[in-house]
């Protein structure tokens, strides 16, 4: 099917750096994805986190693909989101091989 991406999303799949001691994960909510071109995507992206501030706070999301772990792109968040929650942000850009048709968003 041209143009089709199944998405699935995770729960508490990325331990991120700043929260690896305490062992906390971000969620991802909601993934709207938007093919932009030939094989390329946009991603909006719906996170949720129990943001503290700066030594607790969920620091990015990814586009993976699920059979090879490998990123397809990534979205770095600089800042805690302590009272926007959940929050939005977008990825442009991201390049999903065309015999793709399965990625993972992971935050």
């Amino acid at each position: 099917m041209v143009g089709s991406l199944l998405i699935l999303l995770t729960a508490g799949s990325l331990p991120l750096a700043a929260q690896a001691e305490m062992e906390t994960y971000a969620d991802v909510d909601f993934v709207r994805a938007t093919r932009t071109g030939e094989g390329r995507w946009r991603f909006d992206v719906t996170v949720s986190h129990p943001d503290t501030g700066w030594d607790n706070y969920a620091d990015r999301w990814q586009v993976v693909d699920p059979a090879t772990d490998e990123v397809l792109g990534e979205r770095v968040l600089l800042h805690p989101h302590v009272t926007e929650q959940p929050f939005a942000r977008s990825l442009g850009d991201v390049v999903i091989p065309t015999n793709l048709h399965l990625v993972v968003v992971r935050a």
